[in-house]
């Protein structure tokens, strides 16, 4: 009886966490820095949310430590709804580069959505890297291993996973020159102070138009709404490029009942399907994308999975 009754509470408690959701202000952390893509979509979606549930929305910016701060902050929310996270998909990447994470990234998070991904482009210097599509850039890195290097903004970065990724699947032999950030980054690709890079396709179109450095390639499985001129990797004969993106969800504390996360799941994709909201993405160069809470745990098993492998078998540490 006493096992009984303990569930019909708990039943009881989850089902009115759902109803009486919000019943004060939402807070969207964000566990990065103010201007990141991650800022611009809390930014984006908290307004429309706060229409939606007729309370203040909040975005609270906690950065650090790769976004295990702010994260680690959701995961120890109570489980009402009124703490969120607006994060990205180096989320999956961080777990295999810290030794000691503070939370489990499968366990003490809910998925509530995916809300957008942006694709990213195998970019070269054509004066210092002479290929014209990913074959020949294959092809000139096999004949001279080790002589060419690529940019990213830092070990570890979903820039820096990518690559090696690449590099790993190809058998290719091209020297990481990591960056404090990515703005110095970009800056010697396009002075060609380094061969290559790996890099957000939205962040690279200007300099791609300006004839300073070349797209060669982009993931996805179709070719980039930025940018359609560059082929895919899987036109270019490389299959295992089609999901390496750069996606961005909402998650909610671990412990928050299923019933509240099928609430908040709903809501986001509805203000997600707002033309207003889609069309400020685009501009932001971003793929407006909506998932269930189920889609979006396989995602992040699958990926967690994959960036681990890639880490290990590239011997990826932190700086």
């Amino acid at each position: 009886m006493k096992i009984l009754l303990a569930g019909l509470l708990a039943l009881a408690s989850t089902l009115t966490s759902a109803q009486t959701f919000p019943s004060r202000p939402v807070t969207l952390v964000v566990p990065f820095t103010t201007g990141t893509g991650i800022d611009i979509l809390a930014r984006a979606i908290g307004p429309r949310l706060s229409e939606r549930w007729k309370q203040p929305v909040v975005v609270e910016n906690k950065p650090g430590a790769s976004g295990n701060i702010g994260t680690d902050y959701v995961a120890k929310a109570a489980g009402d709804g009124h703490t969120l996270m607006v994060t990205v998909n180096t989320y999956t990447i961080t777990p295999s580069l810290f030794k000691n994470m503070p939370y489990d990234a499968e366990k003490d998070l809910a998925p509530v959505s995916k809300i957008a991904l942006a694709t990213y482009t195998f970019a070269v210097n054509p004066n210092v890297f002479p290929a014209n599509n990913l074959q020949e850039a294959i092809a000139l890195i096999r004949a001279n291993p080790g002589k060419y290097n690529f940019a990213s903004p830092g070990n570890g970065t979903p820039h820096h996973v990518g690559m090696e990724l690449i590099k790993l699947r190809l058998g290719l032999n091209a020297t990481h020159i990591p960056y404090k950030g990515f703005a110095g980054a970009m800056t010697d690709l396009v002075g060609g102070q380094v061969h290559m890079m790996f890099t957000l396709i939205h962040s690279s179109i200007p300099h791609v138009r300006s004839g300073r450095i070349r797209a060669l390639a982009v993931t996805g499985a179709q070719r980039s709404p930025q940018y359609p001129e560059a082929p895919t990797f899987r036109e270019q004969g490389i299959d295992f490029m089609d999901d390496v993106d750069a996606w961005y969800a909402v998650m909610a504390p671990g412990r928050t009942p299923p019933e509240l996360i099928a609430r908040l799941n709903a809501d986001v994709n509805a203000v997600m399907a707002l033309p207003e909201v889609r069309d400020n993405l685009v501009k932001q160069g971003m793929i407006p994308v909506t998932s269930s809470p189920a889609e979006l745990a396989a995602l992040i098993k699958t990926d967690l999975a994959r960036w681990a492998k890639v880490i290990q078998d590239a011997k990826i540490t932190l700086d």
